[in-house]
């Protein structure tokens, strides 16, 4: 069982630490240099983004780390270690619920608001500009929980 946990805490802290990098990308210079043409380039870039997204080894990165947290969940109840389960919880639960279900819950919508607007009419113009605020502040919110997850676990894998 003590491989299984090593093994799971592993690939976990790797998962949410490569989700973190991903974000971190997008939060420091991606959605700023969208921010920087023109709206119509700007929703057409981002909207193939989004596609091409849902269809990329992101997905076999980002669904597989938030199914590997709620193992990693009932490993820490089931067998508790303290502060390593403790840290175990926590790093489980900023992945699920601040990484993961915030993107099912915030951005997934705001993308999907903007795949049915193009050109650069006023309509459209208006949605980039509120899109590119709030989309990256969810982003930050995902990129510093899937960074404080990938902490969490490294942390608990030193003292488990």
């Amino acid at each position: 069982m003590q491989i299984v946990l090593i093994l799971s805490l592993v690939a976990a802290a790797l998962g949410s630490g490569l989700v973190a990098g991903i974000f971190f990308a997008f939060s420091t210079f991606i959605m700023t240099a969208f921010s920087r043409i023109p709206a119509e380039q700007g929703i057409a870039a981002m909207n193939s983004i989004n596609v091409t997204i849902v269809r990329s080894p992101f997905m076999a990165l980002f669904v597989p780390t938030a199914i590997l947290c709620l193992v990693i969940t009932v490993l820490a109840v089931i067998n508790w270690r303290g502060g390593a389960s403790a840290l175990m919880l926590a790093g489980a639960a900023l992945y699920v619920v601040a990484s993961f279900l915030s993107t099912i819950i915030f951005n997934v919508p705001m993308n999907d608001a903007l795949e049915k607007v193009s050109g650069n009419g006023p309509e459209a113009v208006a949605l980039w500009s509120t899109y590119l605020e709030d989309w990256t502040w969810w982003n930050h919110v995902r990129t510093v929980a899937s960074l404080l997850a990938s902490v969490a676990f490294v942390r608990a894998l030193m003292i488990v």
